[in-house]
């Protein structure tokens, strides 16, 4: 018989990464770039790979729909990007969107994460 599939909320997420010590956040700076205030760091696209997305979607809200990156820099630390869907988005659109997409992807397994 199959298991059931776990929901979890953006919270819950956040939450098991920062018990990692996974809890570095990027934001966008107002030069393109992404900056890790807690290693103050400042990257480019070529300086981070995406290994995981998660996106949660409200029932009802729909500021509550949101997408967590989590990003590996070159020196393997582990933050994430947190973004939420088009309106509610804190991050200027279209600057934002071309930094995401010019980010190499990894196709990494979430349990590899959470070993």
């Amino acid at each position: 018989m199959e298991q059931p599939v776990e929901m979890n909320t953006l919270s819950q997420i956040l939450e098991k990464l920062r018990k990692k010590g996974i809890d570095h956040e990027l934001k966008m700076t107002d030069h393109g770039k992404m900056q890790s205030k807690d290693l103050n760091r400042i990257y480019s696209t070529d300086d981070l790979t995406i290994v995981k997305t998660y996106r949660f979607e409200g029932m009802s809200d729909p500021a509550d729909n949101s997408v967590l990156y989590l990003v590996e820099d070159n020196d393997k630390n582990i933050g994430y990007i947190l973004d939420a869907y088009g309106a509610y988005s804190d991050n200027d659109g279209a600057a934002f969107a071309d930094f995401l997409k010019k980010i190499n992807t990894a196709d990494r397994d979430e349990q590899e994460l959470f070993k």
